[in-house]
This record gives structure tokens, sequence and C-alpha cells, in this order.
């Protein structure tokens, strides 16, 4: 049954009034904006005011269909399955299986002219930033810069950890689930009246960068950050036909099977985003062409993807300059907000940008009118680069067990340290940066036996302004370890010798490495709400294995003792079944008569495992002393808990890499144990956060 309503706007406040609702029924609506925070989406059809957008409300012709029993939550859980059907891959490297006669690109301008968005998305002011690694870095720092500088700013980035609005900002902070549902539905709707055999439902980066344009036109940013999905030259972004400037990030190898397979070739599809714009001006009734040139800015690159990319310039007229990463001087005692030496090069990109920026839009000289031109970087983009937050980017977590065990009547002191260090590389290049920046994490840590906390004060928009606070003394062990998940589509023969050689360099050595299989799955798009599955017990663990079997070879050195390894027989700590090693340790079997419908811990690896020295191990004990394969991401996340309960005098140092996919599942099951999660900025919410160390985030509050 559906329902017609009225809407009136009155004190402006916008109300919908309805007639007799029978107990189960759908109502249809016209399209509210956006900037009006729905309190009801069930009997109640009361809006409140939140802030009124001064586009008026005629021809809003598109509907959006809820059921009327439906609370918020649940609607949301609806448009992650709508999400999760977009999906045509069912795990990366896949080929797309879109259908139509259309290219992707034609689609997407089809897709737009269906929600009347072409003319609009020309009146952005568009930075856009493409690269293999930073790019995200990138623009989030822009988006921070130019906040400070006071502007209305709308970021798009991808993918997401935890929630699949992280990936759309406004103003800092990530879309409310009002907003993204008022959106998403009213996108979802238009386009599903328009499907034909030759024109599907836009796949899902290619909705949510339709999403992502609509919500920020609407809006109406100041400017919109947008990061490239994939390459360039044929990524659905790349519909944006005049951006104010363009950024390219540093190059590397990934994705070679749709890139290809040289630097050359990557930089190739990355330099696609190069516009070339011809105004025609009408003067004394004679037209004169008119170049308007669209600046580009890269980070410095190797020969091979540079010389490509000034190439690409040159034929296309593009002013191609080259940005200078960042001195820590500039930032006059200030840190990046992102850690990471590598973040230099993301900060100065992004400040090249930002200037450009405010200089092609006329804002530049207005800025400066109270600045000294004398300085390199005005005040606020100081108070950008230091504001930036970006999770599962080198981001610390320290864990407090002790509201997750309900354990009221003991102190913080019968614990050890559980700190847990976030970082997603996943090609050689960032796990090269993420191998420093973890190292020079844990040397200050060791070199500070003292260690010193911040506890917050307030937020300012969004973000934490800190107190020092000093805390005791800590003696404590510190042993690094490894949690270690990839795709299959990457090669972990190259990334883990990368991350073990690049660690060693810095005189920081892995104690253990636990390999798990990830929660989330690549077609399946789910909420921060969303449940954690209960039995994970049927997840293949082949990957995992042969994960373990590459890590053995590096740290035994297999290769000069192979002959005496394959007469060894034993068996590997693997949690909830038993690993038979024969005659290879290095080729594990899973025995499947051993595997349990339940585990229990003393299906785990002894406590003792983590915290004894591997270096004295011999094979000749008959185990695989330096890794283990663990059943389940949130089995290894209490059997760590576990760990530190059981010793109070060990710090556990976990570094968890190799997949932004696993990053985002462990800070979700942080979060889910208790411990609460800001909305607005995507990162665990905390009570103390520790200075000097970059985004840090301390969980332990139990929520109220």
């Amino acid at each position: 049954m559906l329902l017609h309503t009225h809407i009136h706007l009155r004190r402006r406040m916008l109300r919908v009034t309805e007639s007799k609702l029978p107990v189960r029924s759908t109502w249809r609506i016209s399209y509210f904006p956006t900037c009006l925070v729905t309190c009801d989406l069930t009997r109640s059809s009361v809006f409140r005011y939140a802030k009124m957008s001064s586009q008026t409300m005629e021809n809003m012709k598109s509907n959006i269909e809820c059921s009327e029993e439906l609370p918020l939550s649940s609607s949301y859980e609806m448009a992650m399955e709508a999400l999760s059907s977009l999906i045509t891959r069912q795990k990366r490297g896949d080929r797309s299986s879109v259908g139509g006669k259309y290219g992707k690109l034609d689609r997407m301008l089809m897709y737009l002219k269906i929600l009347g968005l072409e003319e609009k998305i020309a009146g952005l002011k568009i930075i856009h930033v493409a690269g293999t690694k930073g790019k995200g870095s990138t623009c989030t720092f822009c988006e921070a810069i130019l906040r400070e500088c006071g502007f209305r700013t709308g970021l798009f980035i991808s993918p997401h950890l935890i929630d699949v609005r992280e990936r759309i900002r406004l103003d800092g902070l990530d879309i409310s689930e009002e907003k993204f549902l008022v959106h998403f539905w009213d996108c979802w709707n238009q386009l599903k009246e328009k499907v034909t055999n030759d024109l599907p439902m836009p796949p899902l980066f290619q909705f949510l960068t339709i999403l992502a344009f609509k919500i920020f036109t609407w809006e109406e940013v100041d400017v919109a950050i947008i990061e490239v999905g994939l390459g360039g030259t044929n990524d659905s972004t790349n519909v944006i036909k005049e951006p104010v400037v363009c950024g390219i990030a540093s190059l590397g190898m990934d994705h070679t099977e749709t890139l290809g397979d040289t630097l050359g070739k990557i930089a190739s599809h990355k330099a696609g985003i190069f516009k070339f714009q011809v105004l025609l001006n009408w003067a004394d009734f004679f037209p004169l062409l008119l170049k308007h040139q669209i600046p580009a800015f890269t980070v410095p690159q190797l020969s091979e993807a540079m010389d490509v990319l000034q190439q690409k310039a040159r034929e296309l007229e593009v002013p191609l300059e080259v940005a200078a990463p960042l001195d820590h001087k500039q930032l006059k005692g200030l840190k990046l907000g992102l850690s990471g030496d590598h973040q230099f090069i993301n900060a100065g990109l992004a400040v090249s940008l930002c200037k450009c920026w405010l200089q092609s839009t006329g804002n530049w000289e207005k800025l400066l009118k109270n600045a000294n031109q004398e300085d390199d970087m005005m005040e606020a983009f100081l108070r950008g680069v230091s504001a930036a937050r970006l999770s599962g980017r080198a981001q610390i977590v320290y864990d407090t067990p002790l509201k997750s065990y309900n354990v009221s009547e003991v102190t913080e002191s019968s614990f050890g340290d559980l700190i847990f260090y976030l970082d997603g590389a996943h090609s050689p290049e960032s796990m090269d940066a993420c191998a420093r920046w973890f190292s020079n994490a844990v040397k200050g840590t060791r070199n500070s036996p003292s260690s010193s906390f911040v506890k917050v004060e307030n937020r300012v928009n969004g973000y934490i302004h800190q107190k020092k606070e000093n805390t005791e003394e800590s003696n404590k062990i510190s042993k690094q370890i490894l949690l270690f998940n990839c795709m299959e589509v990457r090669d972990p023969h190259i990334l883990l010798p990368q991350l073990v050689r690049t660690c060693a360099a810095s005189g920081t050595h892995f104690s253990k490495a636990l390999f798990v299989p990830s929660i989330s799955t690549y077609n399946k798009v789910t909420s921060g709400n969303s449940i954690i599955p209960s039995d994970l017990s049927v997840r293949d663990l082949s990957w995992q294995f042969n994960l373990q079997r590459i890590w053995e070879k590096i740290i035994h050195n297999k290769e000069t003792n192979k002959g005496f390894f394959a007469k060894i027989f034993s068996n590997a700590y693997i949690a909830g079944m038993v690993v038979v090693i024969e005659p290879d340790p290095f080729d594990v079997v899973v025995d499947e008569s051993s595997k349990m419908d339940k585990f229990y811990p003393s299906n785990l690896p002894p406590y003792k495992f983590l915290y004894e020295d591997g270096s004295s191990s011999n094979p000749a004990n008959k185990s695989l002393s330096f890794s283990a394969v663990m059943l389940s991401l949130p089995l290894t996340i209490r059997w760590l808990r576990d760990c530190v309960k059981e010793n109070p005098s060990l710090r556990l140092q976990v570094l968890v890499t190799g997949s932004l996919h696993l990053v985002g599942d462990v800070l979700k099951l942080l979060r889910s144990h208790g411990f609460s999660l800001d909305p607005g900025l995507a990162i665990l919410n905390i009570p103390y956060i520790e200075e000097g160390k970059g985004n840090v985030v301390f969980v332990g509050e139990q929520l109220s």
C-alpha cells in the first residue's frame, strides 16, 4: 500500500503529514534534503531541522520507500544488503561480470544524467588524486588543510575499514546514517527505474562514486577532494571533466593484472586524470579559442614513472610540477597527524595541491592578508597537516582487557600490555614504509621506560586536544608479534621478506607470527553494527598455511637446511586443529579428521608460546616455534588478551598488516568488546592518547 504525503515548510522545519497507516505498510515520501535529520522512520514522520540548504524544494520528484515498521538501523542494514548485490566479483582478480553494451565511463555518464548530476558536478571545485600508495593520505591531508582554512569540505576515499560511510566525509566527519540513507535510496530508486539489459545497475564502486557526487553537490561543499579508485584513465571518478588541480601520489607495482606489469604502464594509467581544457570565448562576434590549463603535481617518482608522467603532461599541455616533501622544520614543532616518514611526502603533495586550489579559486590572497607571507606555510596549513586522521594507516591502539573480562576487583597492573599497530600495507613499497614506521614506534617504547600518556580534555571539530599526564614507570618485557593476512592476488614471497628485512635493519625482530583469515569477505558490504559471525570454523585455511610455510622458510633459512628438515616429523601449533608435517615441515597438511566443531582454549597454543624466545628453537624440537595458524580472528584477539592476563610483566606489540580488510576487522572486534566508536571519526573513542606517536588510540572505556 502506498501512502500519499504532503510536505509543508514552516519556520524552516520540514514536516510530513500522513493519512491513516495500516499496521504494516510501505510509505512513499517526496524527497527531502539531506540537511534534515530524521527523528524516526516509523510512524512519527517529523524531521528535525539540522542545517537547511539554500536549495529550494522544487521539482523533488524522486521517491524513497521505507518499511513503516523498520527502525533506522534496520533500514541501514537493508541498504548494506542492497549494496552487496552490486558486487560483481567474488574476489579481487576476478573479471567483472557487468553486462550491457556500454563501457564503464559511458555508463557513468548515463547514470549521472539519470540523476541530473552532469551540470552539478561541473560546479564542484575538485582536487583529483591518483597514485599507488599515499593517495588516501594525501586526500586526507588536503581535506584537513582546507577545512582549517575555513572551507566546507567533501572527501571521497576508499576502501572503508568498518563502515561504508567512512568513504564519504563532510567537514571531516563521516556522513551520518540519516543523510546517507536519504541519498542512498534516492539514487537507488531512480537508477532501478531506468535499468535495462543494456544499462544494468552500476557496480559497487561506481554506485558509491555517484552517491558521493550527489551528496557533495547537494551539500554545496566548497571543495570536493576525490581519490581515484583504481588506475586513472578508466576509473569511475574520471568523469570529472574540469578539476581545479590534479595530483599523483607515489607509484609502485600494484594491481598489475589490470594496469600492466611495468611501472611505465601503471604511470600511463595514473596520468589519465590529467585534463586539457579548451574554452570558446566570443568577443566582438569573433570566436577565439582559449586554452585553460589544469595544473598537476606529483611527488618525486622513479625515473621510469616520471618519464611517462612528463610525456603525458607535455602531450596535453598540462603544467606538471614536482611537489617537494615537507621538512620537519616547516612544522614549527608540530607533528603530522598521520605517522611515518613517508607521510612527509604525502603532506608535501597535499600542501602544493591546496596552495594551487586556493590560488585558482581566488582565495589565496584573502588568506594571506593577516598571515606572514615569509613563512613557508600558513598557520591554517600547519593546523591541517597536524589534525589529519585516517584509520588503519600507522595507527596505534592500546587495548585494556579489564572491562572485557568484567574483572573490577583487580588493577591494571594485574595485566600485561597489549598494543596493536595497525597499517593496511599490501604492496612492497607500502610494506617497507610500514616496517620503518613500526620499528621506529616500538623503538620509541623500548627507549622510554616511562610511558607518557595524554588525557583527552575536549574535542574541537571532532578531533582531539590533549593535556599531558604522568604515568608510572613500566619495566615490562616487550615482544613484537606479527598478525598477518593478505589477498591471494598479492605476492607474500615479496611482502613478507620485505617486512622482515626492513624491520631487521632497524633492529626489530618478530618473536612470533600469527596467520589468520579475515572476517570480512570481498563479496559482502557490512556496517559497523553488523553482527560478527559466531561460527568461523568452516573457513578454508590453506592460504594461511601457505603464508606460514613462507614465513618459516624466511626464519629458518630453509634453502640451506632442506635435507635436514626433510627427515623431521613434527606438529605445529594450529588453533583448533592438528597440523601434520610430513615429510617437509614447510609442506603443511591439515588432518581433516582432527577438525573440531567447537574450539576451546586447550586447542590453542600455550601462553608461553608467545613470550618464549624462539631464537633458541631448533627443527629437532619437532615444532614450528616461530609461527602459528589461528582458526579465527575473534579467537586470536581473545587469546592475545589471555596471554597478557597470564603474564603481567609482558608487553605484546602486535603489528597488524598485509590487508586493510584485516585491519578493519581488528578495529571492529576491539570496538565490539565493550568499547565505543565515534561515528563521526570512524576511529575508536578513547580516554587516553600517547603523545608523539601519531594516530594513537587507547581503548577500554566501557559503554554506558
